[in-house]
């Protein structure tokens, strides 16, 4: 079950970084809203976002199908969720009050789950 829950983390994760970087506009929006998700520095930050989303998803995969050590790559992955936690609630005024909501909880869940399955996750 660790695992599973890891692929799919690792599957939304890949998910999410390739649209950042192909339509940074798209995530973007849903974090700081319509208008500053237009601004030229803020794609820039998004397709940052998105290689970072798929470098973390890549890795986790390649564990998967080398029968690698996950844990690592599922530690790393917490620990992004929760920079991306940290990042929503600093700018937390700042960010429209549907949206920051939307987010905290997205990468809240993410960095619980991967917290939850990490310690089990190269069990066999």
């Amino acid at each position: 079950m660790a695992r599973a829950t890891a692929t799919a983390i690792a599957a939304g994760r890949l998910g999410l970084g390739t649209v950042a970087l192909a339509a940074p506009g798209v995530p973007l929006g849903l974090w700081v809203g319509d208008e500053d998700a237009s601004r030229p520095v803020a794609r820039l930050l998004a397709r940052a976002l998105g290689g970072r989303d798929v470098a973390l998803a890549s890795g986790a995969l390649a564990a998967l199908a080398r029968g690698r050590p996950l844990q690592p790559w599922v530690v790393a992955g917490v620990l992004a969720d929760v920079g991306d936690v940290a990042a929503t609630l600093v700018a937390w005024r700042a960010l429209p009050r549907a949206r920051r909501w939307t987010v905290v909880c997205l990468a809240a869940g993410a960095a619980l789950a991967g917290a939850a399955v990490a310690p089990s996750c190269d069990r066999r």
